[in-house]
């Protein structure tokens, strides 16, 4: 079983005030994101972190960068760009949490015994969120055909002759080619 990478100790005495930089780069065993836009397993994750020593616990501010890739959802076109995401977080001290209200929605993230924070949750959250839902090429990619799956970017003019109503089609069996140009 390995480490967790997002497991980070502080180093911080628990005086007000004390600030660490952390700076790091994690190789990411999955992948992290949807099936349709994610930083892929084995992709790198840059943290550009301050760790700071408050009254009730670690306040961790920072940067996540990384490379996502995946494919336009108009054009089935693989995508690859650059994503920067902010983060805060207030890791509390055990003594701190006990002074919360218990009907509190989310549970709060804590500094362990061992000074350590996990910052898998905070991480997974913040990029999974700061995803496109649905990501595209460009803004302007006007996507497949809906008939024939033809990409309409190589060709905008492409058409298709209109399709005849079902309910009137038999009658296009008695219309010949000599009819139709007379009139």
């Amino acid at each position: 079983m390995t480490s967790n990478p997002f497991l980070i100790e502080t180093e911080l005495s628990r005086e007000p005030g004390n600030s660490r930089n952390v700076d790091t780069t994690i190789t990411l065993e999955e992948k992290l994101g949807t099936d349709i836009i994610a930083i892929p397993a084995g992709g790198n994750l840059e943290l550009s972190l301050l760790l700071e020593s408050v009254m009730d616990g670690v306040l961790v501010t920072g940067t996540l960068r990384g490379d996502v890739t995946g494919e336009c959802v108009r054009c089935l076109a693989p995508l690859e760009r650059p994503i920067e995401v902010d983060i805060t977080e207030l890791f509390a001290y055990p003594e701190a949490i006990s002074d919360q209200p218990e009907d509190e929605d989310e549970p709060t993230p804590v500094v362990t015994e061992e000074e350590t924070i996990d910052l898998t949750e905070t991480v997974v959250n913040a990029v999974v969120l700061d995803l496109p839902f649905n990501p595209v090429c460009h803004e302007d990619c006007p996507g497949l055909c809906p008939e024939c799956g033809f990409d309409m970017a190589e060709d905008p003019e492409h058409a298709h002759e209109a399709p005849i109503d079902p309910r009137w089609a038999a009658l296009s069996k008695l219309v010949t080619n000599d009819d139709s140009t007379q009139q």
